[in-house]
């Protein structure tokens, strides 16, 4: 059997990371991105859970997850996978389909998490390859230009459609506890500040935030921590540092976390840069 391994860069300036993993063992904790995050598995089948639905990835197909989509993932058999998935910020988004289209539109929106498309595929694999390997800053904007447009154009919607008075309702109280809970990630928020926040009960806001961003307000609160960890230690903050500052007891237990959730260490991640 396969070791599990996993291969991690990252820019050093822009919203922009890329990751190559196999994975026989790992299972990655329901988690999210603040990033698009698009993939291609190479090898074997990945199997995972986002908005409320099962889904298996196998060999050639395209992984497609918006910003804050939950997801979680695993080998569908003992043989594992091997993938390789681009996190990219949505203002890198925007600003490529600005450029080709002269105008700032509404951010793309994916509404299936598995795409079967090898062209898509190709773009993606070439992106990728132009990120890990040795290449000009150049030959990088190119071909991330070329998948993004590649992306959008082949599986991408534009903006959300109509919702019901319900569902409006349900996305507002939802959206108010988010913005509660990004005003001060690294508070004690309880849900009696939420409910304030978003002038409603406490049961409709767990009700009405599990809805809208596929997770508990707790869960969606450490992925903010988490993030601020990433950006810590991004910037050179000692691991040890960055576990206390993002508001996690220790190096230990911010480091569990982040395997669960990215499938490398901190230091992994630290090391990184490219």
């Amino acid at each position: 059997m396969a070791q599990d391994w996993s291969r991690y860069w990252r820019s050093a300036d822009q919203p922009l990371e890329a990751m190559r993993a196999h994975f026989t063992r790992h299972r990655y904790h329901r988690h999210s991105h603040e990033t698009y995050s698009f993939g291609v598995t190479e090898e074997g089948a990945q199997a995972f859970t986002c908005r409320g639905a099962s889904h298996t990835s196998a060999t050639g197909m395209v992984l497609a997850f918006n910003p804050d989509d939950p997801h979680d993932g695993h080998a569908a058999d003992e043989l594992g996978f091997t993938y390789r998935i681009v996190h990219i910020g949505p203002e890198l988004v925007t600003g490529v389909l600005a450029d080709a289209t002269g105008g700032r539109g509404a951010l793309p929106l994916f509404p299936r998490p598995v795409v079967e498309d090898r062209v898509l595929a190709r773009d993606l694999l070439d992106l990728h390859r132009a990120l890990i390997r040795p290449a000009t800053a150049l030959r990088r904007e190119e071909a991330l230009a070329a998948a993004v447009a590649s992306i959008v154009r082949r599986a991408a919607v534009r903006g959300p459609g109509p919702a019901e008075a319900g569902e409006r309702e349900t996305r507002r109280v939802a959206e108010r506890a988010r913005a509660r809970l990004r005003e001060a990630p690294l508070a004690d928020v309880t849900a009696g500040d939420l409910a304030a926040a978003a002038g409603c009960s406490r049961f409709a806001i767990y009700r009405a935030f599990r809805s809208v961003y596929g997770m508990a307000p707790s869960d969606y609160q450490r992925q903010l921590r988490l993030r601020h960890a990433r950006t810590l230690i991004g910037h050179g903050t000692p691991l040890s540092e960055a576990a206390v500052r993002a508001g996690f007891a220790d190096q230990s237990h911010l480091t569990r976390w982040f395997v669960r959730s990215y499938g490398i260490t901190p230091g992994e991640y630290r090391n990184a840069a490219g």
